[in-house]
């Protein structure tokens, strides 16, 4: 029987249930290693289109490709083994049609094993959620702050600071849980909109830079691990890996070029011959 079978792993169902209740623990996943440290505390991973920043160090979330995510959801999910498992649709993926968008949500949950798919929602995405769900494609919804928009927006900025914003950002929401969301991410509103909304939704809400106001929370795991300089103003890091990495580094380089590593614990040796055996 394979790891993944021996636990019972969280279901959307499981997801739409915690609404109003304990918080959602999400945190992104990108590889094996870190899926398995991370599972056993978090309800959700999200493979998300971040790694094209976080890890490719592409300059946006733009340039991610539909092969990118295929291949970190599959890390993903040989370390994850009882977390909901989400991967993100990359941009391009699904905005043109709905059956463009189902046939690309088709394979990443054929090739990578997840539970569900996430879309950035603008009002336009219902129809692709609705179709989706209406397929068997469990979809998560972002609205806000939607980081595939970077090139519209011109830049990282947060949203629902105008009359016009947040009744868009309330329509992104509405949109969602109406056409069939099991969750929605919100990104970058303040407080009181991410409150609104989430009293109005039915499915529960996840925040990354709204408040505690929602059902739940993410972050960028590097980020949340202090392993980049610069973090946004809504990451509270709860490590400094940057340091310890960087030390740890320094100190094999050193001992390599005094030739203090390898040492004879790390050197094998020749086996003494038997005597017996003579």
């Amino acid at each position: 029987m394979s790891k993944q079978t021996q636990t019972r792993r969280k279901t959307v169902k499981d997801i739409a249930a915690a609404k109003g209740k304990t918080p959602i623990v999400c945190l992104t996943a990108y590889d094996a290693p870190m899926a398995s440290l991370l599972d056993p505390h978090a309800d959700l991973l999200l493979v998300g289109d971040s790694v094209g920043m976080v890890v490719h160090g592409l300059p946006s979330t733009v340039g991610v490709t539909m092969e990118m995510m295929i291949l970190h959801g599959q890390a993903v999910m040989r370390g994850a083994e009882q977390a909901l498992v989400v991967v993100d649709m990359p941009f391009g993926s699904y905005e043109t049609n709905n059956d463009d968008a189902f046939l690309n949500a088709a394979r990443i949950m054929k090739e990578t094993g997840c539970q569900a798919v996430k879309i950035e929602s603008g009002t336009y995405a219902a129809g692709q959620i609705a179709h989706l769900v209406e397929r068997g494609v469990p979809v998560m919804g972002h609205i806000g702050l939607r980081p595939q928009a970077v090139n519209v927006d011109g830049g990282f900025r947060a949203k629902g600071r105008t009359n016009a914003e947040r009744d868009r950002v309330i329509a992104e929401a509405r949109a969602s849980a109406d056409a069939g969301a099991f969750a929605i991410v919100i990104e970058g509103v303040a407080e009181d909109l991410a409150a609104e909304i989430t009293a109005e939704v039915s499915c529960p809400t996840v925040g990354i830079g709204a408040s505690a106001a929602c059902d739940g929370q993410v972050l960028v795991t590097h980020d949340m691990l202090g392993l980049f300089d610069w973090t946004p103003k809504f990451v509270r890091r709860y490590a400094d890996l940057s340091k310890t990495i960087s030390e740890a580094a320094a100190a094999y380089a050193d001992d390599v070029r005094t030739r203090r590593f390898p040492g004879d614990a790390e050197t094998y040796a020749l086996r003494k011959p038997d005597p017996e055996q003579r």
